[in-house]
């Protein structure tokens, strides 16, 4: 079970989608799943370059 500190930010990114337009669960899931892709990418690329 998600608790603590990692539960409020899943939260807030929730409400964040949410106050968007984006309210079905799977985009949400989608969407989220898509920026920790994106910032593991980034991070390995700036890992990279130094």
């Amino acid at each position: 079970m998600i608790t603590g500190e990692l539960k409020s930010q899943v939260d807030r990114l929730w409400d964040a989608f949410w106050s968007g337009g984006i309210s079905n669960p799977l985009e949400v899931i989608e969407q989220i799943t898509y920026r920790l892709f994106l910032r593991r990418l980034d991070d390995l690329h700036t890992l990279e370059r130094k």
